[in-house]
């Protein structure tokens, strides 16, 4: 399970970077009819990763506090992200966009603080 969690995390970071930076690529103009699954599978991954490390840390890993700390931000992240989706869905390539690289950096940082406490 650890290297699933280590192998995923690299790859969900890149996969949810590179499709906030197709959403940006049509802020401008309407989303592909692609996208929305594009994106939810990204999302899921997000998600599926977070839980992972949940669960290597309830088997007595300890990664670090701050590296735990990045992972439940993105989860507050994605919930307010579902809270406000209406508004998300107003300007869709430009917010989505932003939304999806602001949780890519809190991977990039969860992965660069792992083992690190506060």
């Amino acid at each position: 399970m650890e290297a699933f969690h280590t192998g995923l995390g690299y790859a969900v970071t890149a996969f949810v970077g590179l499709t906030g930076l197709w959403a940006l690529a049509f802020r401008n103009r309407p989303l592909p009819s692609l996208f929305r699954p594009v994106m939810l599978g990204s999302l899921s991954a997000l998600v599926v990763q977070v839980l992972a490390g949940v669960y290597l840390y309830n088997t007595g890993r300890r990664p670090g506090s701050q590296h735990m700390f990045y992972g439940f931000v993105i989860l507050f992240t994605l919930t307010f992200a579902y809270v406000y989706r209406d508004q998300l869905d107003k300007r869709p390539g430009l917010r989505w966009g932003l939304l999806l690289l602001f949780t890519m950096g809190l991977g990039i940082r969860g992965i660069m603080t792992f083992g690190r406490s506060f």
